[in-house]
C-alpha cells in the first residue's frame, strides 16, 4: 500500500488556494463606524488604536474608502452629546445616528448596505439597552416601545438593515410590525441572537462613550450557554429576522458552528472591539504577525458557519484580500 501523503496538497501557494476549503471576500466584512455629534475632527479611540469616532466630514471620506474597498456594509453607532433615562436622542430624526445614516444612505447607499443599531445604550444617561422600571431593572416591554419608535425613524432616515442589538424578548416581532405597519417592507432586520455578557465589549464602552452602571447580565446571554445561543436564533428567525447574529465571534465559534448548522437564514458574527484590541495589542509588541493574525482571525470565523462578519479590519482586510487575488 502506497503511503498516504496530504502534504502534495500544501505544496505550493497555488496548490494551497486552489484547495482551500474555506475563503474570506471583502464582500462578507461590514465596517462599524462611530459618528460623534458635534466633532470637529476624527477623535481616536484609545482602547482601539486605528479606530476613531468620525466627525461628520471624515465619515464621509470613511464611507468612501469602504465602498472603494468593496466591503459588504457599514454598521453605524451614533456618539451623542446629550443623553437622557430614555433615550431621546434615538428617535430624534436630527440625532446623530439619524443624521449620519442619511449621510450614508446618500454617499454609498447603492454601493454597500448601510445598517444601523437599534439599541438605546448609546442614547441613555444609565448606558442600559433599555428603559429602566421603578426597582432599577430594564422594563422589556416599555422598551419595545422605543425599539419600534427606533425603528421607524432609522427606516426613514435610509437605513436598509436595522441592527436589533438589546437583547430584548420579543424585539424582532415588535420591530417587523411597526416597519411593516408603516409600509418599510422592504427594510431587513439582523437580530443579535446570540449576544454574550461579555468581557470582550470592554473598548466599545470608550467608543461609544458608554454610561454604563451595573452590567447588562440579565438580558444578554449568560457565556456558560451555548444551546442558549441556539434557541434564541430559532426565536428571532420565527419572529421575522432576515439575518441573525453571534457575538463575539472568536470565543463563541461552537455556538456559531451550531446556530449556521439550524438556521435556514444567513448567520453573522460580530468581531467584537476586545477581539479587535488584543490582536492589535499583541501585534503592536511584536509578538504576533499582524496582517496574518487579522486574516486568520477572519478565516477561522467564515470556517465555523459565518456568512459575513463585523470586523473593525473591514477595509484593511479588504484591501489585503484584492492583493493576494
Amino acid at each position: 500500500m502506497n503511503p498516504v501523503r496530504p502534504r502534495r496538497l500544501r505544496a505550493t501557494p497555488a496548490f494551497r488556494r486552489l484547495v482551500a476549503e474555506t475563503r474570506v471576500a471583502p464582500a462578507e466584512l461590514v465596517l462599524p463606524m462611530f459618528v460623534r455629534e458635534g466633532a470637529a475632527e476624527p477623535v481616536p479611540i484609545r482602547s482601539m488604536p486605528g479606530v476613531v469616532q468620525h466627525s461628520t466630514d471624515s465619515f464621509r471620506s470613511a464611507l468612501a474608502a469602504a465602498a472603494e474597498a468593496g466591503v459588504g456594509g457599514v454598521m453605524l453607532f451614533g456618539v451623542p452629546e446629550r443623553r437622557d433615562a430614555v433615550g431621546s436622542g434615538a428617535t430624534d430624526p436630527d440625532g446623530i445616528l439619524n443624521v449620519a445614516t442619511r449621510i450614508a444612505a446618500e454617499e454609498v447607499g447603492d454601493a454597500l448596505v448601510v445598517q444601523t443599531d437599534l439599541c438605546l445604550d448609546e442614547f441613555t444617561d444609565h448606558g442600559h439597552c433599555g428603559v429602566l422600571a421603578d426597582d432599577g431593572s430594564v422594563d422589556n416591554d416599555a422598551t419595545l416601545l422605543r425599539y419600534r419608535e427606533m425603528a421607524l425613524v432609522q427606516a426613514e432616515s435610509g437605513s436598509q438593515l436595522l441592527g436589533l442589538s438589546g437583547m430584548m424578548d420579543h424585539q424582532v416581532a415588535a420591530v417587523r410590525e411597526a416597519l411593516d405597519g408603516r409600509g418599510y417592507t422592504g427594510t431587513a432586520i439582523l437580530a443579535y441572537a446570540g449576544k454574550y455578557a461579555s468581557a470582550f465589549y470592554g473598548p466599545f464602552r470608550e467608543a461609544v462613550d458608554s454610561q454604563l452602571k451595573g452590567d447588562r447580565r440579565t438580558y444578554q446571554l449568560d457565556p456558560a450557554n451555548r444551546r442558549e445561543g441556539v434557541r434564541e436564533a430559532a426565536l428571532d428567525e420565527a419572529e421575522g429576522a432576515d439575518i441573525v447574529m453571534v457575538k463575539p465571534a472568536s470565543v463563541y465559534l461552537d455556538v456559531l458552528a451550531d446556530v449556521a448548522a439550524v438556521s435556514s437564514i444567513p448567520v453573522w458574527a460580530y468581531q467584537v472591539s476586545g477581539e479587535y484590541a488584543m490582536i492589535e495589542a499583541a501585534a503592536a509588541n511584536g509578538w504576533i504577525d499582524r496582517r496574518r493574525a487579522v486574516l486568520e482571525s477572519l478565516v477561522g470565523i467564515r470556517r465555523a458557519g459565518a456568512g459575513a462578519v463585523l470586523t473593525y479590519w473591514a477595509v484593511e482586510a479588504a484591501r489585503w484580500l484584492a492583493e493576494e487575488r
